[in-house]
């Protein structure tokens, strides 16, 4: 008899993806149109997704420009990337908004990676909560003999420290990023 991991490995395979996506949105002073995701604009009395009312494009390495489809909503495009408070300095013109992306000081690639270290760390306790959530399923689960939890939790354990691993890549990747600019 084998224990299904599928549910645990699929839960470690959501928990990258979500390490992935919160540093899509972090900063690495290029531009790269994720960093708006985060950015909810008025559209019509509902909140939107500025990806969800307009295309955001890349001009060049450090500044995209966001054209909404219905040009009456640039200033509330520009009000909702403003009150983001992310770091990032705009202009208008008739055809939409551009986002300049700061040069990055040492200061603030310390403050970034501050940032990407508690990301990875919220992930990593994560992990360990789908590890605890499994583990205690197996023990739980009177079908397995002793020798066969012994066996599942030893298992689970080197499916642990792959995802920890992968976490660690995606970790050291990101820092990378941020320390070659």
């Amino acid at each position: 008899m084998n224990f299904d991991f599928t549910e645990t490995e699929k839960s470690l395979d959501g928990i990258a993806q979500y390490l992935k996506q919160e540093y899509l949105q972090i900063s690495t002073g290029r531009a790269n149109p994720a960093l708006l995701d985060g950015v909810m604009v008025n559209s019509y009395g509902s909140m939107q997704p500025i990806k969800n009312i307009a295309s955001i494009n890349l001009e060049d390495a450090r500044t995209m420009k966001v054209s909404p489809w219905d040009k009456n909503q640039i200033k509330d495009i520009e009000k909702a990337i403003l009150d983001s408070q992310l770091p990032f300095s705009l202009s208008i013109d008739e055809g939409g908004v551009r986002v300049h992306i700061p040069q990055m000081t040492e200061e603030s690639k310390t403050k970034i990676l501050k940032i990407v270290k508690e990301k990875l760390e919220d992930a990593r306790i994560k992990a360990r909560n789908v590890r605890h959530d499994t583990m205690k399923y197996i023990e739980e689960n009177e079908e397995y003999s002793e020798d066969m939890q012994k066996k599942f939790k030893e298992d689970l354990e080197k499916k642990i420290v792959t995802a920890n691993k992968q976490l660690e890549d995606i970790y050291t990747h990101k820092e990378r990023d941020i320390m070659s600019v």
